[in-house]
């Protein structure tokens, strides 16, 4: 078979047996994990808010600190193959969150584009509307609207 003849990697193998080039591939850098979520303790609803991490470059839309995130923000999570499932706040968008549910990547993805700025075209990139962090921000007063993207509710498949 040849290499055009093949499915693309990620529906080829299971995300743990990804390489770590092909797992970071699959982030779109759309900067939506980097926004301060809110959880609803009774409902379980994540809520997102348009504040910002520090980190977030909000003109490139990705992480500044990347290599180093975890280590001087203590909550940020490095995501991976082994904690994906615990991981239900991502929003419903995220190819690792979608492809670990077992759907396609969206059309927008740059995996399929070829093109980075497909994302922010789609409407789907978090540095649209961001705003960054501020000492003692009153989080509750940035929530966003956005169900389609930014809310997960128990009926998303997540637990």
């Amino acid at each position: 078979m040849k290499r055009s003849d093949r499915r693309p990697f990620w529906e080829e193998r299971p995300l743990h047996r990804l390489s770590e080039e092909e797992w970071e591939s699959l982030c779109d850098r759309c900067g939506l994990c980097c926004l301060h979520k809110l959880e609803d303790s009774d409902s379980g609803e994540v809520w997102y808010t348009r504040a910002a991490c520090r980190l977030l470059d909000l003109e490139a839309c990705r992480c500044s600190r990347y290599e180093h995130r975890s280590r001087i923000i203590p909550d940020c999570i490095t995501l991976t193959p082994e904690n994906l499932p615990q991981q239900d706040w991502l929003p419903p968008s995220c190819a690792y969150r979608r492809l670990y549910l077992g759907l396609a990547l969206p059309s927008w993805h740059p995996l399929l584009t070829g093109r980075s700025e497909s994302v922010r075209e789609a409407g789907i990139s978090a540095c649209h509307f961001a705003i960054p962090e501020e000492p003692g921000m009153d989080l509750e007063a940035e929530l966003l609207d956005w169900p389609a993207v930014c809310r997960r509710t128990r009926q998303d498949g997540a637990s």
